[in-house]
């Protein structure tokens, strides 16, 4: 039923103002989904909405990629990265390397509301979020304790350094810089690609407002004071009440340096379908990165919709979640990638 619904969505067309509101979120998150989805029943404003539903997901752990106790760091310690955007103002805020603090993108929301700033880092974010009301925690778990003990016991493998001394490829740290640089040829990785789940909200209201955001804890097993996409404003999402709405998922650190959320919004500002915007933005970056992980999802202001990722091995297609007046409750959806 759920493809032909999506089938009947895609037909309606721009003319169909019956397609608003529309929740879209990456991932199998339903539960995500559904508080957005009632959050905007309710009443609420499309911020409100995003906000609760990516905080739901803090909240529940989502595959354990998302809020606190997941991917500890090389030292252990779980980093919250959120943002949070305003089609209609276009303001931004967001939060890096947030430590101690559950609520991530509860904290980007109050950078929007309580500052001037748009991205606040560290244990400097900390202490704003200790300002604005929230409870300083442990994000650490049993759970992310036995995964860093577990990586540890494996000689810390995978990580993320390169051209160091000891060979990072067998063995740990400290690593520094060798004498004599000689740059090898990058193997391919072999974290999981369930390592980067972020999940990536967009929602756009009744009358077409759109507002976006992110929340995840990063990377397992980063470098500490890493840094992906999902806070940087274009990267892990992008709001803009005029176009539409999108949102990245996948290798941060690859994705990011594209913008593909700000493209994919362009894209759809200059008239192309949803789907298309999202499978331009992944082949823009397979040109320079024919194997990395990720996935796009967009949603322009008429309420069509789509999504796109890139096909590697044990990644061949991508699950996301609609919320729409076409469908009786939220419901997942799945797109072959490319």
């Amino acid at each position: 039923v759920a493809p032909f619904l999506l089938v009947v969505l895609q037909l309606a067309g721009p003319a169909s103002a019956a397609a608003l509101p529309v929740v879209i979120n990456t991932w199998a998150f339903r539960k995500a989904a559904e508080t957005a989805w009632r959050v905007l029943q309710s009443g609420g404003s499309e911020l409100d909405a995003v906000e609760r539903g990516c905080g739901q997901c803090e909240i529940d752990q989502c595959d354990g990629s998302v809020g606190y106790g997941g991917s500890p760091d090389e030292s252990g310690e779980t980093t919250l990265d959120a943002m949070i955007m305003d089609g209609n103002t276009m303001e931004v805020g967001a939060v890096a390397d947030l430590r101690h603090v559950k609520n991530a993108i509860g904290v980007a929301r109050k950078v929007i509301e309580y500052t001037k700033h748009t991205l606040l880092v560290g244990e400097s974010a900390s202490l704003f979020a200790v300002r604005m009301g929230f409870p300083y925690e442990d994000l650490t778990t049993q759970k992310s304790l036995s995964l860093y003990s577990k990586w540890l016991n494996q000689s810390c493998q995978p990580n993320y350094w390169k051209n160091v001394v000891p060979d990072s490829s067998t063995s740990c740290g400290p690593y520094k810089r060798p004498e004599k640089v000689t740059c090898k040829e990058q193997t391919i990785s072999q974290r999981s690609v369930h390592n980067h789940d972020t999940i990536g909200m967009v929602v756009i209201g009744g009358s077409g407002t759109v507002a976006s955001g992110t929340s995840t804890n990063g990377a397992v097993h980063k470098i500490p004071g890493r840094v992906g996409d999902s806070p940087i404003a274009g990267a892990g999402s992008y709001a803009d009440s005029t176009a539409g709405g999108a949102a990245a998922t996948g290798d941060g650190d690859i994705m990011m340096r594209f913008l593909p959320s700000y493209q994919a919004v362009e894209y759809m500002r200059m008239g192309t379908d949803p789907t298309a915007a999202c499978q331009k933005v992944i082949s823009r970056i397979q040109q320079y990165a024919p194997k990395f992980f990720g996935a796009v999802i967009c949603a322009n202001t008429t309420g069509s919709y789509g999504a796109a990722c890139n096909k590697i091995p044990g990644f061949t297609q991508f699950h996301f979640m609609v919320s729409s007046p076409f469908l009786s409750q939220p419901t997942e959806q799945v797109v072959d990638c490319i």
